[in-house]
Parts: C-alpha cells; structure tokens; sequence
C-alpha cells in the first residue's frame, strides 16, 4: 500500500534517533546498555557498543521485537515498529489516561487498563491498547461502581481501586475472549443482509515487486480481480458487498483510514486480500492474518475463526503450500471493531504460484474459496 514517507532506520545507521531507539530496546529489557563494557555487537568485531549506532545487536533485538509485538520482522524501525516502541515503554499508572477525541492514548498502560476493566466484567470491547469511546464508557462504570467520581481519568484514586479489586477478585483473566463468542450468536444466522468489506490490496502507485515481466503481472490487477470474483459470490447469495476502494484506483487509503471505513459501515467481517512478493523465489503459499498482540496477552476470537475457515477452504480447494494462521498488530487487524482477516493468496516471486495465479479457472477456484469461508462463519450453529 502506498504510504506517505517516514524515516526508516537499519543496521549501519547513526543517529539521535538510532539513540533513541536503543534506549527503549533497553528499557524493555532486549538490548544490553552501551556502557556495559562486556557489551559487544555480535558480528561487529569487539569494539564497545556505540550509542548512536545501529549496530548487529540492535537489529536482533529490533525484530524479536517485531516477533513479539506481531509486526513484520524486518530489523527495520519504521513508522509502525517507532509507534510500538513508544507504546510499549508505558506501565499502568505511569501516566494519567483518559478519552482525548482525536489524539487518543495507546500504549501497554492502556492494555492493562483494559485487560482489568475486561476482567471484572465490563464491556469495553476487544483489548487492543488504544484509549476510545468504549474504554471511556466502561472506566466510568467502573468509578461509579467503586463509588469513584466518573469522570473517566484514570489517575491515582482509580488505580488503588483497580488494584483493590484485582486482589479481591484474583486470576490475571479476560472475559473479553468469552464476550466474542456470545457476539458469535449474533452473526452466525445466515449470510442474509449481513455486511462483509472487502479490502483489495495494493494499488495506487506501488510498484509491482519481483512479479515474473514475461507474464505481465501486478500484485494489485490479481488482487482487483480476485475481490470482483468474490463480490459476485458473496453479493448472489445476499450479502452486502463494500469495497474499501474501487478496482484500478489510484488514490489508496493507508490501513487506518481503511478501519474508519469498515467501522462506519458497521461491517461484520473484513476480509483484506493480497498476493506477496519477495526477493526469494523460494518463498510460496497462502497465509492468513488475525488480530492479537502476544506481548499483551490478546487476541480476536471471532477473527481467529474465520482466519481458520479461510485457511482450510483454500488449502483444500487448491494445491498452495499451507502457511498457517498467524496473529499480528497491523493497524487494519488492530482498529477494525469487527473480525478482520487478511489474506496473502500466493507468491508472485514464486514461479510456481505465479503461474498458478496468472490462471483465471485457478482465481475463480480462491473465489470460491474465500466465498464458502465467508457462508461458514455466519453458518448458524448445527448444535
């Protein structure tokens, strides 16, 4: 997706910001400080750290990072895996939180938060660390309840209560999983009227990356024809099709503008499709993608099922290679209200899939794929 331009930082960079990003390594524990004078940089020789360089040692703690936070493991601090730094060196009660409309609070504290007011039963929604209308609603129930004045700070008084209670009540749990799955009952009625986005990916002025030239191909003209396959699936069996842009266009909103729209439509089911390109051509598959961030302890349910379905209805219906499912923090996963699925449908640096993608009869076959995992997560119950 194209995306305004950000500083990126890899190994072999100096700077105030290479600085900084070591400085949060540090403070969470993945990175040894530059004074320890037993400190070297694996692969750099043995020459102390230097605190402004983002020498070998950075860039492994850099991606088990991105591991641990479900972001693409590249080494490279970018936009997103700053922003995770950031909210990752927050502890409940480090900083006062409340609802700020347009500039909201998200962080570790903001998990924490969430992940209490969750277990002591009050809906906020999916923990997702980000402070919105939602989590405002529910502190307020919870001050009120403890007999705190509800102005939805969550300040010193407000922790001591949180901190009381959790003694009281014991076990670390979320009833925010349990919550999904009574949100299940809801939608599993039918495919009837509900509401599905489907999100084309690529486009706009990215470059088609490492794609065979002889066969002409774009990750963003498979992907457009891919979701017009699925959208006349999906709209003959009376679901509500929405397209979070239209086939060949090029203005693309980033991933966050994406999630306002399904939100604003109040969909029931996101699903973002993509084809993958890499450097390698041994790389081949197809992979889907839910919400949950392990360095939190969270995950969607509901998003975890239907990236299940998708996955078995499109290893079974065609011979890709079956690259699991796997939980990540991207912004589309991490914003949407609903369950979100992204879905890399083959590789087209790898001949093999190429080829196969490059075919019509094969597209139709991951059209129907996708369009049976759709009527299975809406299927009602059999029991």
């Amino acid at each position: 997706m194209s995306t305004s331009a950000s500083p990126t930082f890899r190994h072999g960079d100096r700077g105030p910001a290479v600085t900084e990003i070591r400085d949060r390594l540090q403070r969470l524990g993945l990175l040894a400080p530059a004074g320890d004078p037993d400190a070297t940089g694996p692969g750099d020789g043995a020459s102390p750290l230097d605190a402004a360089l983002f020498d070998s040692a950075v860039d492994v703690a850099v991606r088990q990072f991105q591991q641990q936070r479900g972001l693409i493991v590249d080494g490279i601090v970018g936009r997103h895996t700053f922003r995770r730094l950031e909210e990752a060196r927050w502890q409940l009660g480090d900083r006062v939180l409340s609802f700020r409309a347009g500039h909201l609070h998200s962080g570790d504290d903001v998990s924490g938060l969430q992940s209490r007011l969750s277990q002591f039963g009050f809906d906020l929604g999916r923990v997702d660390g980000i402070f919105g209308p939602r989590t405002d609603m529910a502190l307020r129930e919870f001050q009120r309840s403890v007999g705190i004045s509800p102005d939805g700070t969550c300040g010193p008084d407000t922790l001591r209560a949180l901190t009381r209670l959790s003694r009281t009540m014991g076990g670390p749990g979320s009833q925010s999983g349990l919550r999904e799955l009574t949100q299940l009952a809801q939608l599993a009625t039918g495919v009837a009227d509900k509401v599905v986005v489907l999100d084309p990916g690529h486009g706009g002025e990215d470059p088609p990356r490492h794609a065979p030239a002889q066969l002409g191909l774009t990750e963003s003209a498979i992907v457009d024809d891919l979701v017009s396959r699925v959208e006349g699936r999906l709209a003959a069996i009376g679901v509500q099709v929405v397209l979070t842009r239209a086939p060949g266009s090029l203005v693309v909103p980033d991933e966050a503008q994406r999630a306002e729209f399904a939100n604003a439509v109040s969909a029931d089911l996101v699903l973002s499709l993509h084809v993958d390109a890499i450097a390698s051509p041994v790389a081949s598959g197809v992979a889907t993608f839910y919400y949950g961030d392990m360095g939190v302890g969270t995950r969607s349910s509901l998003g975890a099922r239907a990236a299940t379905f998708v996955l078995e209805e499109l290893t079974s219906r065609t011979d890709l290679a079956d690259c699991r499912t796997h939980t990540k923090t991207w912004d589309l996963l991490r914003l949407t209200r609903m369950p979100t699925v992204r879905v890399e449908c083959g590789y087209l640096s790898s001949p093999y899939d190429c080829a196969r993608l490059a075919d019509p009869v094969f597209r139709d076959v991951l059209a129907e794929g996708l369009a049976a995992a759709v009527v299975r997560f809406f299927a009602p119950d059999p029991e």
